[in-house]
């Protein structure tokens, strides 16, 4: 009999289609509303994606999973709301949540207490707790859309039935320990994630988009070439990266694409043929880790008339010695082909933020230059050990990359790719604190668009008091002042945007919410809660709420 190990995950929805994930523990057939797919297997796991289309526009479907015409979701004794299937309408406002970095931990105590409270503690997990006001409030205001910026699992981090399953099957006495090293490792580490009943109905009803970044791979992923090498020579490395881009790809790159994106994709059409797509997916994962050029992990999708471009700012970076880029040029193209059109907002979502406190960035970029030879040999050595220890590692020391994606903020929201929308918003995690920051163009008078960066980090991983000391003193103007100066005297130039800060920092476990309404956008961050008066759940609380157009 077939069973559901995990999901369904509601990915793709657009106004008259969706697809909807499941694992399952043995081959079958899965039907979601009248629409069949057999899985796919991936050494002794099991898969399938089904298209769901024919469906209308801002239509509600609740639906059920059917294993081998047995139902297998959901479960007859459940106390949730049906899973439900809510189409978008143009004409309809849209609620888009986001965030990153998300440590897979129990929700009672102690892993809900402080680390103040106790050393295992996370405090409650925000991405939780909005599942359940979600269950308080009609269907009608729950975000039709969540976008995940990465760290949706930790290699390193949490999941103590994880590390309980690796302490049972392999030693841990040496590198990399108990950290995650195989494709079997990263199955149980996504089932812990995703397993936990509240968390598996949030995702089953609300159309989830994702994106990798460091710890679903490793700390300071991909931060430099040097990095890399170094870990190139370590002999669990490669069973890592090739574990970690195979599970990536079936269990979040998969579902970020439409059913004619499926239709094109040949990875996913070779896997449909094959028997075990073990080692296709093990050559593709390899080579995905070698070569960067031809392999996109970027996407898009229409939100109504929003729309939201996904960039991978991790896995596909370009780490030459005398380029270094977050991305390579045909992904480059690729993302600035979709940047042009005609709709109302325009989101980019990138792990890892575009703009830091401007204390950060100029240090960041000061760091590169250095780095790459600015100020010799042994300063280069210095500074590639400041890089990793301090996780330099965004748009701003990637100076090239940084240009680029300005320039094009700029040329669309002067109207030069298209109508000028009403918003552009980049929507980014990674920092495990959250702030709202306004852009400004001093050089280009013709920008209409009102062009925002939103930074919502973490779902569940809050710093400690030292750590949000250390974040705080990067908004101040001394360490702007500082950092700027140590920037020209390595050389860098000046950036071609300014920005200042409406909002933050804020450093709880919190979540945020896009709402876009015509050309009207709001954003709102919310922070958890203990609520002593309903026996310890945790709530929501607003922190901010502004107009951004």
């Amino acid at each position: 009999m077939s069973e559901l190990v995990l999901g369904p995950l509601l990915r793709y929805m657009g106004e008259t289609e969706a697809t909807v994930w499941v694992e399952t523990d043995v081959s079958c057939e899965v039907e979601v509303l009248g629409h069949t797919q057999e899985t796919f297997e991936v050494e002794d796991h099991h898969y399938a994606l089904v298209c769901v289309d024919g469906l209308e526009p801002g239509g509600t479907y609740e639906y059920e999973v059917s294993l081998a015409g047995e139902r297998r979701w959901p479960d007859p004794e459940s106390e949730f709301p049906p899973s439900v299937i809510r189409t978008l309408d143009r004409a309809r406002p849209i609620e888009l949540a986001f965030g990153s970095c998300r440590v897979a931990l129990p929700h009672e105590s102690p892993y809900n207490l402080s680390k103040d409270e106790d050393e295992r503690g996370f405090e409650y997990d925000a991405l939780h707790a909005k599942a359940l006001e979600m269950l308080e409030h009609p269907r009608e205001q729950w975000p039709q859309v969540l976008l995940m910026l990465g760290d949706q699992v930790y290699v390193d981090e949490g999941a103590p039935r994880t590390r309980e399953y690796i302490r049972a099957t392999r030693g841990t006495g040496e590198e990399p320990y108990d950290d995650v090293i195989n494709f079997e490792e990263y199955t149980q580490l996504y089932r812990e994630s995703w397993g936990e009943p509240v968390i598996r109905w949030l995702l089953s009803t609300v159309s989830v988009s994702m994106v990798t970044d460091d710890h679903d791979m490793s700390d300071d992923w991909n931060i430099s070439r040097a990095w890399v090498d170094e870990m190139r020579r370590k002999p669990w490395w490669k069973e890592r990266i090739v574990g970690g881009v195979t599970s990536y790809w079936v269990y979040q790159h998969l579902g970020n694409l439409s059913p004619r994106d499926l239709e094109e994709n040949d990875e996913y059409q070779a896997v449909c043929r094959q028997d075990d797509a073990g080692p296709i997916l093990r050559e593709f994962a390899a080579r995905a880790d070698q070569e960067v050029a031809g392999i996109r992990w970027s996407y898009c999708r229409d939100l109504g008339n929003t729309r939201l471009i996904v960039m991978d700012s991790r896995s596909g970076r370009v780490l030459e010695e005398d380029r270094r880029s977050i991305f390579d040029d045909d992904e480059r193209d690729w993302i600035v082909d979709h940047a042009g059109g005609e709709f109302d907002h325009l989101l980019i979502g990138t792990s890892v933020p575009f703009l830091l406190a401007q204390g950060a960035h100029h240090l960041e970029a000061w760091n590169e230059a250095v780095t790459d030879g600015a100020w010799g040999r042994l300063a280069a050595r210095l500074g590639e050990k400041m890089r990793r220890a301090l996780d330099f590692d965004h748009w701003a020391a990637f100076g090239m990359s940084f240009r680029r994606l300005a320039a094009l903020l700029g040329e669309v929201g002067s109207g030069k790719r298209g109508p000028a929308p009403a918003s552009i918003v980049v929507l980014s995690g990674d920092v495990h604190h959250a702030y709202l920051a306004e852009v400004e163009f001093p050089n280009d008078r013709e920008v209409t668009s009102a062009v925002y960066q939103a930074v919502c980090s973490p779902f569940r991983n809050p710093l400690d008091a030292r750590e949000r000391r250390a974040i705080k003193a990067n908004f101040t103007r001394p360490a702007a002042r500082v950092a700027r100066a140590l920037a020209r005297a390595a050389g860098v130039r000046p950036p071609q945007i300014e920005w200042r800060f409406c909002e933050g920092p804020y450093f709880d476990n919190q979540i945020g919410t896009l709402s876009l309404e015509g050309r009207r956008a709001t954003l709102r961050l919310e922070k958890t809660l203990d609520d002593a008066n309903r026996e310890g759940r945790p709530r929501l609380e607003q922190v901010f709420e502004r107009q951004l157009a």
